[in-house]
């Protein structure tokens, strides 16, 4: 009875512990998938944790590209507006600061992109400015040389209005002159016969018309007489005798004073010989009121 007992004690608990085994063998079984579950995920995880690290390092350097390409965008857009070009300069200041910040996360990938975007505008709001003050320029520089240009066209009529002035100026002086005419030298001797021979000649005779000019003054007019020898030597009385011609002073061989009443009047001048005579031809010129009004020749032997 008691073995009986035994052997069914045995088999039960034979029977347990397989059940138990079969337990244990399930759970590691459970766990076994379980781990191999959790296995895929971590390394399916970490494939795409590097793959985004990947895709975020790309989109990181090619925002910077971005940045250092509009780093040049704005040298190119200096201008010579300094107040202008200040402002450029703090944009660009403002993209190297934020190339320096180490950007390794999505969230600061995301700021990158705000900013980039951001600059970006702000270089468009600058061209637009650019383009308005090249316009403006354009149309200031179009307006300069139409200014100098009308500049150059009164200075061209206030250069031919001075020409015609002075033009004017130079007739009127030109009316203003007394002309002397028929004009004749004559070599004469002491009784006041024409000869031609220097041991015969007293004097030299010089008659002329002083023509008749309604526009000048009216009154006193001396007349200079100048005989130049064939050696341009002038015969002269002495070297005190000047007179104002051209701005400098020239000697004179004789004078005249003369009433002028604005009519035709004939006059004589002499000059009296000294011994400077030499043979050959002579040059007499006639001078009144700084301007030169006739001249004639004589020859002696």
């Amino acid at each position: 009875m008691v073995q009986n007992d035994n052997k069914k004690s045995v088999a039960v608990n034979s029977k347990l512990q397989g059940k138990n085994i079969a337990w244990l063998v399930a759970a590691i079984a459970v766990l076994a998938v379980g781990l191999a579950i959790i296995i895929f995920f971590y390394f399916d995880q970490k494939n795409k944790m590097v793959e985004m690290e990947f895709i975020l390092t790309e989109e990181k350097d090619s925002l910077a590209r971005e940045l250092q390409n509009l780093i040049f965008e704005y040298d190119t857009l200096k201008t010579s507006n300094d107040s202008l070009n200040l402002k450029l300069e703090e944009e660009q200041n403002k993209i190297k600061m934020l190339l320096r910040v180490q950007a390794s996360n999505a969230q600061k990938i995301t700021l990158y992109k705000k900013e980039l975007s951001t600059l970006r505008q702000v270089m468009k709001s600058y061209i637009v400015q650019i383009d308005s003050l090249n316009t403006l320029n354009k149309e200031l520089t179009a307006e300069n040389i139409q200014v100098k240009r009308d500049l150059q066209t009164v200075q061209k009529d206030k250069e031919e209005l001075s020409q015609i002035k002075e033009e004017l100026s130079e007739k009127v002086e030109m009316a203003s002159v007394i002309l002397a005419k028929n004009i004749v030298a004559t070599p004469i001797n002491a009784r006041g016969r024409e000869k031609d021979k220097i041991d015969k000649v007293d004097k030299i005779k010089v008659c002329f018309l002083l023509r008749e000019n309604p526009i000048v003054l009216s009154g006193k007019k001396d007349v200079y007489m100048r005989i130049s020898r064939p050696d341009e030597l002038i015969l002269a009385e002495s070297p005190d005798n000047l007179f104002e011609f051209d701005g400098e002073q020239y000697i004179f061989s004789a004078k005249r004073t003369v009433e002028y009443l604005n009519q035709d009047i004939e006059l004589c001048i002499y000059w009296d010989n000294n011994g400077d005579l030499i043979p050959g031809k002579y040059t007499v010129n006639l001078y009144l009121e700084g301007h030169q009004i006739g001249s004639t020749v004589f020859n002696l032997k």
